[in-house]
């Protein structure tokens, strides 16, 4: 450990309480919301001694939970962009993400998903390559072999649980940390560098099974057991690299008892290495100040205790924005309903001023993003809280948020890491003295109050440093810096990098981390400037002007093309009626690149083992879900979580359910073959359209069958018909979703049929069983003919193209995870318009409503539907379609005539139908209601009389992409518009 100068007791008990609550020897003074903040960045105070608890770690990010689950398709579907995203998050010089920690799977959801178990019974060997977040890190240490990896567990498997709780479980939860770490060393060829014996977020310590497991993590000499695959030549590296793993406690939560704990526990103290806590800046403040209660992580991380040793302090489980930046820009939460730009709460900024918060009150100087990467399908819980967005594999589209500009403001201008025996890897230390923040708030912090939050990183040879500042308010804030005792050379200019949101007239990214002033001290020595409302800088004395590193612009997104392919499922392909298909064999699938012998090199292997026998594009909600083979040597998905398996402590607790498909996916029908393996029994089940949630029953519409032939049919999880067929060894299941009719067939024999009178209009499919070993093959998703097959485009209500007029409340902030982007646009006003440019046959708006609203309509300019209702929806359903629109380019201006209206997002319709479309019923109207004469009604009526009518005659005259609902709906607007037609009077 790095001995660290400190202060004596009696020094640390007459200190002001300013100063400890600082967590400094000397706190930076305080400041008022206007005066300029000075900031002096004293080289005595660079603390090069103190090697754990002040070197800047930088950040890390969390896989658990599926959050990671599709970035294995990603890297073998479209390897160029997934290479890419691991060279743009863990590469170059300045990498911005440090450390890969694994919350371990048990194939039950603690939050968005399940990860799957690496060892579902005592028995079993361990496969850590089932893990995304195992194969994400061995793949970033190819372009970042110092990378940290940390494991941690929340639920254990069941063969854990059961002996755990008769209080003799500690052996079992050895053997499964010990065998997963050791295969993913054999696997992979990296060494777990840190691990939390204790359980996630838990509120007591379980100090004692610490001790325990450092214990017998220091004194294993079992390394030969054929159970670990290592050959004699591995075995005596992988002792030695085992015997260094470090030991982290314990991720608490709304608790903060592990720093007093260590400070009153020599063993523990000795023991644990890295300390971490989860959604709170601060340290306690407990008691006096010189005790074990008070800024007890600020002592620790200073080396300001008893033992005169410094620890690592890490907010180990923080949000990423919430969110897409571009979007939450055009929000109303500003002062006077302005925009709160890149800032605002649970914005880029809040995570800049989290970082710095968290290092002036607690010292913590690494924070772990929980995740950085969301690669799982939209609509689980906590969807939209991250740095990058990859949920499309088939289409490569992968979004990077400006907050990773933010982010970089950190990263990119300092040494960050971890330092290494001999405290020669120049790791830049953080100072205390020159860092500081007054915003408000320990979780979402909120900076508008105007107050400074700063936080300094210097090299430990006092050669240079770095001041990151952030202002998350509506008001300018002047910064003076000096620079004392510093070795800064001849040249004194400090370069000014800025972040912030566009200027009128600018496009979106065009401040984005950019080098916005060089600046020289004045004669007093003070480099001085102005930053700007809602925006962060870095001031530094790097010279990184014509550095290409750190004037690199993220790759742009591709677009989000709808997952459409052939019969193999692999090829993109709109001309045939297969929408996705998979037979789980995998023979269209190539080899893939994984990362092993730490990152040295990439090695090809097959897709399945590549992946550890996941699915392809499966997102796990609850289950453990793997290609395996039958009795006949045939692949098929089974769900293997048995009566014996069954999940014990899941947050939230379901039956095994997975997702597949795009979100945009509407008119189409679903089939699988599902048998029973397990003689004790089971359930299987087929859903359609699945927007959100994280249950079987969360599909509108699905069937559920078991051995015995009897079957359901449900909406939303509620009966609707049920029945008994012949009982069988398996069925093929098939759900067909047309409109609002809904039809289900058991080996091909139609059993119900349902008109639903508030159709769900699109959505994925899910798979589902009960707790029992259950097959699926032959999945296949195809086009209805007559109807369109999906969407084509979501356009968010805070897109940049989507006009407002009127009163509307646009608010991005807390928003709810079920919300597209978590953003909302609100009116009650008669009279607030909106225009949303769009491509199709048709537009949805989508949003939770009561059904109040009353709308009146145009597109392109014409009148098409006047005192239009809207329907009562859940969150992610369409209040409002328009279908049967030539296939183009259109404007669509709604105007709200009365109600409330939430707006959320808008899909737009494709034009590409298969089939014969009967138009019979447009026909017969035209036909009923003659030639009415212009001359002899209102203009207005006639207007809309007029639009309708020639869009029933197009329609009839052969349009493109016209469909059997479109069909309806031009029907039904034309019988409306020649029934509100007014003759005008005589």
């Amino acid at each position: 450990m790095g001995m660290q100068r400190r202060l004596g007791w009696a020094s640390l008990a007459a200190a002001t309480t300013m100063a400890l609550a600082a967590g400094v020897i000397t706190a930076p003074a305080a400041h008022s919301a206007d005066e300029p903040v000075t900031v002096v960045v004293d080289g005595d105070d660079v603390r090069a001694d103190n090697v754990n608890g002040l070197t800047y770690k930088g950040l890390g990010l969390l896989s658990c939970n599926s959050t990671s689950n599709l970035l294995m398709d990603y890297k073998a579907e479209h390897p160029d962009r997934y290479w890419q995203l691991v060279r743009v998050l863990f590469g170059g010089r300045n990498p911005l993400i440090n450390h890969v920690k694994v919350e371990m799977g048990s194939d039950t959801n603690t939050s968005t998903g399940s990860d799957p178990a690496t060892m579902r019974t005592a028995d079993e060997l361990a496969d850590a390559s089932r893990s995304p977040g195992f194969q994400l890190a061995a793949d970033a240490k190819t372009v970042n072999p110092d990378l940290k990896v940390s494991i941690l567990r929340w639920v254990m498997p069941q063969w854990v649980q059961t002996e755990w709780n008769k209080g003799t479980g500690t052996d079992e939860m050895y053997k499964w940390y010990k065998e997963t770490i050791l295969d993913a060393y054999e696997k992979y060829g990296y060494m777990v560098d840190y691990v939390n014996p204790d359980t996630n977020e838990t509120t007591k310590p379980d100090i004692s099974f610490v001790k325990w497991y450092k214990n017998a993590l220091a004194n294993d000499t079992e390394f030969a057991d054929p159970r670990y695959g290592l050959t004699p030549a591995q075995q005596k590296a992988a002792a030695k690299a085992y015997h260094d793993i470090r030991i982290v406690a314990s991720d608490e939560n709304t608790t903060k008892n592990i720093g007093p704990a260590m400070l009153t526990d020599t063993e523990l103290f000795g023991m644990v290495d890295a300390v971490g806590y989860h959604y709170t800046t601060e340290d306690r403040l407990d008691g006096a100040p010189d005790s074990a209660t008070y800024q007890p992580y600020t002592k620790l991380a200073t080396g300001d205790n008893a033992r005169g040793q410094d620890k690592e302090v890490w907010y180990s489980e923080g949000v990423g924005s919430f969110g897409w930046t571009d979007y939450r820009v055009a929000n109303t939460e500003g002062p006077g309903g302005a925009s709160t730009g890149i800032g605002g709460v649970q914005s880029a900024l809040d995570l800049a001023n989290r970082s710095v918060k968290s290092y002036a009150n607690s010292k913590r100087t690494h924070y772990i993003f929980q995740p950085a990467i969301g690669s799982f399908y939209e609509g689980a819980q906590y969807s939209h809280k991250e740095l990058v967005s990859a949920r499309d594999p088939w289409s490569g589209s992968i979004h990077y948020d400006a907050a990773v500009y933010v982010m970089q403001h950190f990263t990119q201008f300092a040494r960050t890491g971890w330092e290494n025996a001999t405290n020669t890897a120049g790791i830049w230390r953080t100072v205390p003295e020159a860092s500081y923040s007054g915003v408000s708030g320990t979780e979402n912090v909120d900076g508008s109050n105007g107050a400074p939050s700063y936080m300094t990183l210097a090299d430990p040879k006092k050669k240079d440093f770095s001041t990151i500042a952030v202002n998350d308010s509506d008001r300018t804030k002047s910064y003076r810096i000096k620079a004392e005792n510093m070795a800064l050379g001849a040249d004194p200019t400090m370069e000014v990098w800025e972040t912030r949101a566009a200027d009128p007239g600018q496009a979106y990214d065009a401040n984005f981390k950019h080098l916005a002033a060089e600046i020289r001290p004045d004669g007093d020595g003070y480099y001085t400037y102005t930053v700007q409302p809602r925006s962060i800088v870095t001031f530094t004395t790097l010279d990184r002007s014509h550095d290409k590193a750190t004037q690199q612009r993220l790759p742009d997104s591709a677009a989000r093309t709808v997952l459409d392919t052939d019969a193999t499922g692999k090829r993109h392909d709109t001309r045939d009626s297969v929408l996705y298909a998979d037979d789980f064999g995998y023979e269209e699938e190539g080899r893939v690149q994984v990362g092993t012998d730490n990152g040295a090199r990439k090695v090809s292997q097959p897709y399945l083992k590549s992946r550890g026998d996941q699915p392809r594009y499966l997102v796990d909600q609850t289950g453990a879900w793997e290609v395996g083979e039958d009795t006949s040597g045939d692949n098929v998905l089974y769900q293997y979580l048995d009566q014996s398996m069954k999940a014990t402590g899941a947050w939230n607790r379901n039956t095994p359910n997975t997702t597949v498909g795009d979100f945009r996916w509407e008119n189409y029908r679903a089939s699988v073959d599902v048998s029973f393996p397990d003689p004790a029994g089971g359930l299987a089940t087929l859903g359609v359209r699945q927007q959100k949630g994280m249950a079987a029953t969360d599909a509108a519409y699905s069937i559920g069958i078991d051995p015995t032939g009897k079957w359901t049919f449900y909406r939303y999880g509620t009966a609707i018909r049920t029945g008994t067929v012949a009982a069988a060894d398996g069925y093929r299941l098939a759900v067909e979703a047309k409109g609002a009719t809904v039809t289900v067939d058991v080996d091909g024999q139609t059993v119900a049929t349902y008109q639903d009178p508030t159709p769900t209009s699109g959505g994925r499919v899910k798979l589902g069983t009960d707790f029992h070993t259950t097959a699926f093959d032959n999945l296949k998703v195809e086009k209805v003919a007559g109807y369109t097959p999906y969407a084509t485009t979501l356009t968010d209500n805070m897109d940049s193209s989507v006009g407002y007029e009127g009163t509307w409340s646009r608010n991005a902030s807390l928003g709810d995870a079920m919300n597209w982007y978590r953003s909302t646009s609100t009116s009650s006003t008669a009279g607030a318009t909106f225009t949303v440019p769009f491509s199709g046959t048709g537009i949805d708006v989508i949003g939770g409503n009561d059904g109040s609203a009353v709308l009146d309509v145009e597109v392109d300019g014409r009148p098409v539907a006047r005192d239009a209702r809207t329907t009562a929806t859940d969150k992610r359903q369409a209040t409002y379609s328009l279908r049967g629109l030539r296939d183009g380019r259109h404007t669509a201006t709604f105007t709200l005539k009365s109600g409330k209206l939430v707006l959320d997002a808008f899909t737009t319709l494709s034009g590409d139908v298969d089939g014969q479309v009967d138009t019979t019923p447009i026909r017969s109207t035209l036909k009923a209601i003659g030639r009415p004469a212009e001359a002899d009604h209102t203009a207005d009526s006639w207007a809309l009389f007029a639009t309708a009518r020639s869009a029933a005659r197009s329609a009839v005259g052969g349009q493109k992409g016209l469909d059997t609902i479109g069909v309806e709906q031009i029907t039904n607007r034309l019988e409306k518009a020649y029934g509100g037609l007014v003759r005008k009077e005589a």
